[in-house]
Order: structure tokens, then sequence, then C-alpha cells
């Protein structure tokens, strides 16, 4: 039972008000990390575009023997270059100072092995220019260095801790990753053109990249917002998109390996590219919308501490002169007693009278009780957003586990999880569960 005749109390410590400070506090720092993390993943975006465009004018190149697109090639590669320097100098100058105070140990590994491939960029564009690789192994380490770079971004998703803003960057990974492999299959497609034929394991890879870009345009469709989703299906509806897939349908066609003109690559390259061009739209407006929503976080939750700092000026002198203050001893919206029955632990007093001689103490306990609320929504929030992250790296590990055991390229695994979720009518993420599930098994009776 509550003592009215209780000694007057105060509503709280001044090392719990600090604690609530602290709090918020820290809330801002991980917002303004979130922050920059969110401009460097801007950066990262930039390069990769750029990169993309490199590798496929590098195809038409070195496809031609240097005889097409040498003009052109050296145009993205100075694109690629302005690029990979601003990238570079935005990572500098939030991780590589004196006052660095934090940084997450996973994402920063990620851009370090991202940066070490970057660093053979002057030789793999000197090997192209002499004509030193085939369009093939060309097309390979470009691939490299982006699957690199992409995993940044995935990264900064993992370990973002604002839903809003995780699942912003899982639809802008997942997008990107659509693109990616959009300018795989421009990559591809180049190849075929400059070889002047394609055969059936030449169609089956473009095909394989056709629906590895609808599955990450379907995650994107979840994740985004409505004008995002708006502007996918308009793109589907685009002249560039028609035209890819007529394209698309002539090489269908050609998988008896046909002769077909070399000059075609360039067309073929020209169609791919606007409607890469047009995704890079769409990849502009989320990084806006990204950027955006991080720093009105980050201006919301100063607001906020603000706020909280007036709030407790004005509590610091009330005192609980009238009854015991409402504070997590008294809440029985509070978890407890085990099998505790709230109705028979009552005292004799009203339900109005009891909450009367407690509201007037609530301002304090509230404001608690409020930003504990708010953290435990985000998690649930962060954990909903985080679903498709987790499930990717399920497909991941499982196309680790088919490469290591069959002896296959990342591609070629995929492709076989595709064909294996295709022959039982499923998702590429159940047959990617069972995959690691019996891998599991097998090691756990090997112990």
């Amino acid at each position: 039972m509550l003592d009215e005749s209780e000694p007057t109390i105060a509503l709280c410590s001044d090392a719990t008000k600090r604690f609530l400070l602290a709090a918020k506090h820290a809330e801002i720092t991980v917002l303004e990390q979130l922050s920059s993390n969110c401009r460097i993943v801007n950066a990262v975006r930039e390069l990769i575009h750029q990169l993309q465009k490199e590798r496929g004018a590098s195809n038409i190149y070195l496809g031609s023997k240097g005889e097409r697109y040498s003009h052109e090639r050296a145009h993205y590669v100075t694109s690629s270059e302005l690029a990979e320097s601003t990238l570079k100098s935005q990572l500098k100058a939030l991780y590589l100072t004196d006052n660095i105070s934090s940084g997450n140990p996973r994402l920063l590994s990620s851009i370090t092995l991202a940066m070490q491939a970057a660093d053979y960029l002057v030789q793999l564009r000197q090997h192209i220019e002499n004509n030193q690789l085939t369009a093939l192994e060309s097309t390979r380490a470009y691939s490299r260095l982006i699957a690199s770079l992409l995993t940044v971004i995935f990264e900064a998703a993992d370990i973002a801790s604002d839903p809003d803003i995780t699942r912003l960057l899982v639809a802008l990974f997942n997008f990107m990753q659509a693109k990616e492999y959009a300018g795989q299959e421009r990559a591809w497609g180049a190849i075929g053109f400059a070889k002047t034929h394609f055969d059936v394991r030449l169609c089956e890879k473009l095909t394989a990249l056709q629906q590895a870009q609808e599955h990450h345009f379907g995650i994107f469709s979840e994740f985004s917002g409505d004008e995002h989703k708006k502007a996918l299906i308009a793109l589907n509806q685009s002249p560039a998109a028609i035209d890819i897939t007529q394209l698309r349908n002539m090489i269908a066609q050609l998988s008896d390996g046909s002769p077909i003109a070399s000059e075609i690559s360039e067309v073929w390259f020209d169609v791919a590219t606007r409607r890469i061009d047009a995704m890079q739209t769409i990849e502009v407006s989320l990084t806006e919308s990204l950027i955006l929503q991080a720093n009105e976080k980050v201006t919301h939750a100063k607001n906020e501490m603000a706020n909280h700092q007036k709030l407790l000026e004005k509590f610091n002198d009330e005192h609980a002169s009238d009854g015991s203050p409402l504070t997590l001893l008294f809440d029985p919206s509070m978890p407890g007693l085990a099998e505790d029955n709230k109705e028979e632990s009552r005292d004799n007093r009203s339900v109005d009278a009891q909450t009367k001689t407690l509201s007037a103490h609530r301002s304090f306990y509230d404001l608690l009780r409020t930003q504990a609320q708010h953290i435990e929504n985000m998690g649930r929030e962060l954990e909903e957003a985080k679903r498709a992250i987790q499930e990717q790296k399920v497909i991941s590990r499982a196309k680790l586990l088919v490469m290591e055991k069959f002896g296959l390229s990342e591609n070629s695994a995929y492709r076989r999880l595709q064909k294996q979720a295709m022959s039982e009518n499923t998702t590429i993420l159940a047959i990617a569960n069972k995959v690691v599930e019996i891998a599991s098994s097998v090691n756990t009776k090997q112990r």
C-alpha cells in the first residue's frame, strides 16, 4: 500500500538525470555516425556507376582489339578517377583523422578491401590499354572491384541502428545489386556481340543475370517508398526497357551460334546504357532521400535533447510531497513478480484515487518511459528492416558452400541455386536455407 504520509522524496537523483541525457547523447552520436556513413554510401554509389560504364566500354575496346570505343573509354576512365578521388577524400576526412572516436570494424574492413582493390586500377587500365587482357578477364576484374564496393553498402545497412535508415539502405543496396547485374548483362552481351556469336552457355548466363535483377528489384520494392516504386514501374515501361527486351529476344534466338555483325555490340551497349542510366536516376533519388532523412534524424534527436534538458530543469525543484512518485517500483504495467495478480495486489483505495495520487508525479517518469519505449520500438522495427539483410547472408553462405563443393564460380553457384529453386517451385532463400542446414548437419556429425 502506498503511504501518503511518506517523507518528501526528490523526483530523481542527479545521476538518473545525467544517465537520461547520456542515453540521448549516445543516440545523437550514433545518428551522426550513421549520417556520415550515408554520405560515404553516396560516394561509393557514384564510383560504382562510373566503373560500370568504364567496364562496358573496356569490353568493346578489347573485343575490337582497340579499334572501337577508345575515346569513350578514356572519358569513362576520367570520370571514374574523379569519383574515386572524391570517395577517398571523404573516407580520409571521416576515418583517418586524429579526432576519430569510433568506427565499426566490419565496415572499416570492407572499406579496406575495396580500397586495396581500387589501388590496382591503374595497372588494370594499363593492361587494357595495351590489349593484354581479354574482355572476359577485364569484366571479371571490374566485377570483383564493384562487388567489394557493394559490400561496403551492405555493411552500412547491416550496422545501421535506425529502422527508417536501414530500410532505405536495404532498398538502395538491392537496387544497386540489380543494377550491377544489369551492368554484367551488358558486359556479357558485349562480349557475345564482339565474338560475333552467342552459344547456349552464354545465353544461360544472360538469363541468370536477368533473373537476378528481378530478384533484387523485388526486395527493393518491398523496402522502398511509393515514389521509388513508381519510378521502377516507369523504368520497366520505358523505351530503353522495351529495346533491351527486343535485343534479349534476339540473343535468345542466336543461342545456336548463328553469326552476327560485331557492330551490333555498340547498339547493345548504347541500349543497355540508356536503361542503366535510367536506373542511376533512381539511385540518385534514393541516396538523396537517405541523406536527407539521416540529417533530419540528427536534427530531431538534438531538438529532443534540448527539450529533455529544459524539462529536467523544470523538474529540478519539484518534490513528491503528496504521495510516492510513480516510478518503476510502483508502475503496475512493468514486469516484476512472476504470476503476479495485479487485481489482488491492489490496496483498498479506488483505482481513480490511486491514479490521482500518482499522476502528479508522472512527468519525469513519463520522460524516462517515453525514451525507453522509443528505443524498444526502434529495436523491433530494426529487426524487421534487417530481415532482408539476414536473408542475403544466408544466400551468400549457400553460394559459398556450393562454390566450395562443386568448384564453381560465384555466378555459376548462384545459377545452380536458381535452377534448383525453379525445379522445386520455391524461392532461392528456401533452397539456400536447405543448403546451409545440410552443411551444418554434416559439420556437426563430423565433430
